[in-house]
């Protein structure tokens, strides 16, 4: 399947320029176990509550977003993602875990993984030491990459899977229209600061490594998962 740059040339750069951190996290051992349900339960269900509080504090970094908004494009964005997160994504985390015997009570006494405190808060570091752009280079993976993996999933997934309802959310229409708005605010938002060719400006290196880092941050949220199988 043929990579998509979901409307952004410029996310399609940062992507080439972290090609092996980007392969080992949208192919991680988790991921493969998703497509073809290997997977073990325990490790879906460490990795949802851990990603219900990752959720609760990506919703802080974009609400950091509206704060270093610098037009109404991407005020009405980040806002919106703001929504999205708060009031759809983090409910169906708790619905999913509801089912499962994990109240919501649970997941907010549930103690943060190293890797989930590093990932979140290194986030939010982009956005206090930068601008709107280098947040959103350092949330980018995040959104980005699930739409990519859902997508790819999506297509190669085992029948009955026990993951559908997963792979369905970051597939579908909803969410792949959620990341092609974001790809099109990281193209205008470069633009906007560094002209019609981004590569040459000084700051170019400095997005490329928020992005990467971040990528790797990813890898070892997925890491984290497959840990809590055992």
């Amino acid at each position: 399947m043929n990579l998509t740059d979901f409307s952004s040339p410029v996310f399609a750069q940062w992507r080439e320029n972290a090609t092996s951190d980007w392969s080992a996290y949208t192919h991680h051992a988790f991921v493969r176990g998703l497509a073809d349900d290997s997977l073990p339960q325990k490790a879906f269900l460490h990795y949802l509550v851990q990603d219900y509080i990752f959720l609760f504090h990506f919703s802080r970094a974009w609400g950091m977003a509206v704060l270093k908004a610098e037009s109404h494009e991407e005020l009405e964005l980040a806002s919106a993602t703001v929504n999205a997160l708060v009031n759809h994504e983090m409910p169906l985390h708790v619905e999913i875990c509801a089912q499962a015997g994990i109240s919501r009570q649970a997941l907010l006494d549930t103690e943060e993984e190293p890797e989930n405190l590093s990932y979140t808060r290194y986030v939010i570091d982009a956005g206090l030491s930068g601008d709107f752009l280098d947040l959103l280079a350092a949330l980018t993976p995040c959104v980005l990459g699930y739409g990519e993996i859902g997508t790819r999933l999506a297509a190669v997934a085992t029948k009955n899977n026990r993951y559908q309802p997963w792979i369905d959310t970051y597939a579908g229409k909803d969410y792949q229209d959620t990341c092609h708005a974001v790809g099109r605010l990281i193209e205008s938002s470069t633009r906007a600061r560094l002209g019609s060719s981004p590569q040459a400006s000084a700051r170019w290196k400095t997005l490329n490594r928020h992005f990467r880092v971040a990528t790797r941050l990813e890898v070892g949220f997925w890491s984290m998962g497959m840990r809590g199988g055992n």
